[in-house]
């Protein structure tokens, strides 16, 4: 199924979806209206916190605008209900240079031309609508706009609505205007009459009315808050056999509104259906029974969101998560969802006025199931991340400078969230990244240590130890655990009285071409021995003991210091040392000298 026709099956499957032709919308006003058209009351619809967010109300569809004008049906903002908007930002200053007063001067009598346009089309749009009604409540709004000016004193509710979205409704009643029957009936015959010939919908394969443009997309992070096209056709480079804009790939008003409704729904905040993976804003759901939907949406948003495992945690489905993620198969934990269970993710970013899709996967669940383990897998080490299960998001902070999630680099993460769904080979821009940001910093922490040990595990078929093996005979791997006990050889000889310690000088060149340094931290490491016997023999003996042991690993038939080291040997070093590093710090029982021994 395509990722189209898998939303216009989701948008079936909803609750509370808007019918076709509606749309939900952020409302802050309602202005009441008399029978004569005049405003009786202004009810203030937004909610009661400091925020005063606008009530989200299901309105007549909002049509789509670029930079032409085109009024709603029965609603708008306030420019174009009542043709006024605020100036606040291009009103006149003291401190302006007369460059300044004269550009705001000229924005103010652009923004005052544009408003009057908007106002003037709301006006005519309702008299074409509403002219032959019958309706009261729709008589009396037409009766509104023939009215309507804002006067020599505007009524004081006026600057409190201005830039708002407003509905209308009559006085001593309830129902809002476009709720009213007669309101909905005008509404499906203007629908009717606006729509194009007929043609096959590559979506549902049925003669309907094709959409010449697609309704906006909104909630995707980064992206224009106005909203964004995923599918759009608006040059003359588009056009072909005479077909433009929607006429190029036909689908129907009708798979185009359920197919954008579902999408906005998943979208929205605390949908439950949405997480971020870098510059990707992802949505998911199933194709399933409800139960079973809701609990594999629960159990996806917990695979890449600690804040939906703890929500799960003291539930049942808490339970299950800790067990899919011991390695149990699904049919042992939820044998109801392994099969059956259609399941459908999506990643959008960004792409100036359009959406760009990073990924697109469905497949049945336990095959997600399956691969998010093998993720797991691949990710393993000892010892793990403090954290316990890191979420993507942590992992992507550690390839970004300064580790600022908005410098992640914008397609890593919709390659690697792709790889792990469909458990084919990681990105190797995941790979270079991590070896690049180790080379920059010098940190080498579980988080790196896992992605490098889990790209040379799936794209090079390398077997990568979780904890430390002191019979690791790797030469990076032999090398990684050199480096970190000449440093820890460096740290027990001088304590904290070190400005830059060899990681922070060699790591880069240590780790890409040896040879040319590691002879040089054997003989400091000579020098730290020295002043180390002075300080704890038996501290000095066990670490000299080690560098005997790893030493002892390497090939005597070959250099054992090689000139340069391959990319997967650069990360197996990291990993070696970050094994080596992290066994220092663990409790040993070293045996307790005598001071004759000294």
């Amino acid at each position: 199924m395509s990722m189209i026709a898998s939303l216009v099956r989701a948008y079936e499957r909803l609750p509370d979806a808007p019918p076709f032709g509606y749309s939900t919308e952020k409302i802050g006003f309602c202005l009441v209206l008399d029978l004569d058209g005049s405003v009786a009351e202004v009810i203030d619809l937004r909610d009661a916190d400091k925020k005063r967010s606008p009530r989200m109300l299901e309105v007549p569809q909002a049509v789509k605008r670029t930079v032409g004008i085109a009024p709603n049906f029965l609603w708008d903002k306030s420019s174009y209900v009542l043709g006024v908007t605020s100036q606040k930002d291009i009103a006149p200053r003291e401190e302006d240079s007369p460059e300044e007063a004269e550009a705001r001067a000229k924005a103010r009598a652009k923004r005052l031309t544009r408003v009057a346009d908007e106002h003037a089309a709301f006006r005519s749009r309702h008299h074409a609508w509403l002219d032959m009604s019958e309706d009261e409540g729709l008589i009396a709004l037409l009766r509104f706009v023939e009215s309507w000016s804002v006067g020599a004193t505007p009524p004081p509710w006026l600057e409190e609505v201005s830039d708002q979205n407003l509905v209308f409704r009559l006085s001593g009643e309830q129902a809002f205007l476009h709720d009213r029957p007669a309101a909905k009936a005008l509404w499906a015959r203007v629908g009717e009459a606006g729509g194009s010939d007929p043609q096959i919908c590559l979506v549902t394969g049925k003669a309907a009315p094709v959409a010449r443009l697609h309704p906006s997309i909104k909630g995707v992070w980064d992206a224009q808050s106005s909203g964004a096209s995923l599918i759009s056709f608006n040059l003359d480079a588009f056009t072909s056999y005479g077909h433009a804009q929607g006429d190029n790939a036909p689908v129907s008003e009708a798979a185009a509104f359920a197919y954008t409704t579902a999408l906005n729904r998943f979208l929205e905040r605390d949908s439950g259906h949405r997480i971020q993976i870098g510059d990707a804003s992802t949505v998911f759901w199933a194709d399933a029974s409800e139960a079973a939907a809701k609990a594999a949406e629960a159990f996806f948003g917990a695979f890449f969101d600690p804040a939906n495992a703890e929500a799960l945690a003291s539930t049942t489905l808490g339970a299950q998560l800790e067990r899919i993620r011991q390695g149990q198969r699904l049919e042992q934990v939820a044998p109801e969802l392994s099969q059956g269970v259609r399941f459908c993710v999506l990643g959008l970013a960004p792409n100036a006025a359009r959406l760009a899709v990073r990924f697109w996967w469905e497949n049945d669940f336990g095959t997600l199931t399956a691969n998010y383990q093998r993720y797991l897998g691949d990710m393993r080490l000892d010892p793990p991340p403090r954290e316990g299960w890191p979420p993507l998001w942590r992992y992507l902070s550690e390839l970004a400078s300064q580790g600022k999630r908005e410098n992640v680099p914008p397609l890593v993460a919709g390659e690697w969230m792709r790889a792990i769904l469909t458990g084919s080979r990681y990105p190797m821009t995941l790979f270079s990244t991590v070896l690049m940001r180790i080379r920059a910093d010098g940190e080498i922490n579980a988080l790196r240590a896992a992605m490098l040990k889990s790209v040379l595990i799936r794209n090079f078929a390398r077997e990568v130890p979780v904890a430390l093996d002191p019979a690791n005979t790797n030469k990076g791997y032999i090398l990684g655990r050199l480096f970190a006990v000449y440093e820890e050889v460096q740290r027990a000889a001088l304590g904290g009285n070190v400005n830059a310690t060899i990681k922070d000088k060699f790591y880069g060149a240590a780790s890409a071409a040896p040879q040319k340094v590691f002879r040089t931290l054997d003989a400091g490491a000579q020098n730290h021995f020295s002043k180390l016997r002075k300080v704890s023999i038996g501290r000095s003996v066990n670490l000299e003991k080690l560098l005997t042991s790893i030493t002892d690993l390497m090939d005597p038939n070959s250099d054992p210091i090689p000139a340069s080291l391959n990319a997967a040997e650069q990360a197996l070093f990291g990993i070696g040392y970050y094994h080596q590093r992290s066994d220092f710090f663990r409790k040993h029982d070293d045996a307790p000298l005598t001071e004759t021994s000294k």
